[in-house]
């Protein structure tokens, strides 16, 4: 089969699922990661022809699209940032709505004069934390999650990105107290699970049969997380150090309170690209903790 013949019965099969763009997208991305070529390549070398062990890799990658497994899950990377990061079921696929807390984390930490320290708590693929020490060269990052198996696949995201002198992985628990070998951070960015008892029971299959639950489910009303941290990491920051948090639809004003309560002055709560509210910094300024 040539790769154009190729293309064409992997974009046939995904219509009877999709639309159109979606399939045509879903299988350029597919033939993509299979044979190495890019996208110019995939129509320049149209003609040429295909082995069977690709042809049964595409076979079974639209097997598992047809079966509502996520694309990135399917290619195991996805785009971030200007980042290609690897992508497994034990950690979230990175999304658009995160550039937001990122976009906020990288302009608090050019404004620290010098070096300055973050950590990325509950990082899961480390895409946050990626992001920022790619855009801020005198930053060093701590990526932290208490799943062993998401920090393995962070660990290979930093070699991946050739990050090891200024990125290093540890094992955290966000509902617990910070351990004293963390030491003190200038800013701590968090993207915990925030969805609620209710919504976990209507999710899309996409997302219940596939992502991780530990880096979903936020307890019954999505602010577990917020709460835990807000109250137990303020240790692990510098007086005037800051917080900031990715969170869910309509969750803004209570995770603001929840700042508010733990000595925190919000500084900003911006949107993401849906121009819905989803993340917020704050400042730590009291030195009692």
């Amino acid at each position: 089969m040539t790769l154009g013949n190729l293309y064409m019965y992997a974009r046939k099969k995904l219509l009877d699922w999709e639309d159109a763009d979606t399939a045509h997208f879903y299988a350029q991305e597919l033939l993509c990661c299979v044979t190495g070529k890019n996208k110019d390549q995939l129509l320049s070398h149209r003609d040429m022809y295909v082995g069977d062990q690709e042809c049964e890799r595409v076979e079974a990658g639209i097997r598992r699209l047809l079966n509502d497994e996520p694309l990135a899950y399917v290619l195991g990377e996805w785009d971030f940032y200007g980042m290609t990061l690897k992508v497994t079921p034990d950690v979230l696929i990175p999304r658009d709505d995160t550039c937001a807390v990122t976009d906020l984390v990288i302009e608090a930490a050019k404004a620290i004069p010098g070096e300055k320290r973050v950590l990325d708590l509950c990082t899961g693929s480390g895409c946050i934390g990626l992001a920022v020490a790619k855009n801020v060269p005198d930053v060093w990052v701590t990526l932290a999650d208490i799943s062993r198996n998401a920090l393995a696949v962070a660990k290979e995201n930093v070699a991946r990105q050739k990050l090891h002198s200024r990125v290093t992985c540890t094992a955290a628990d966000a509902l617990g107290e910070p351990s004293a070998f963390l030491g003190k951070f200038d800013i701590i960015v968090s993207n915990p699970p925030y969805i609620t008892t209710d919504e976990m029971a209507q999710l899309p299959k996409s997302v219940d049969d596939f992502e991780p639950h530990l880096a979903l489910h936020g307890g019954d009303d999505g602010l577990i997380f917020y709460r835990s941290i807000a109250k137990n990491y303020r240790a692990a920051l510098k007086t005037d150090g800051y917080l900031c948090f990715e969170f869910g639809a309509a969750q803004g004003s209570a995770v603001a309170g929840i700042l508010s309560e733990n000595g925190f002055t919000v500084r900003k709560l911006v949107k993401d690209f849906n121009q819905r509210e989803r993340a917020i910094i704050a400042r730590y300024e009291r030195e009692d903790v």
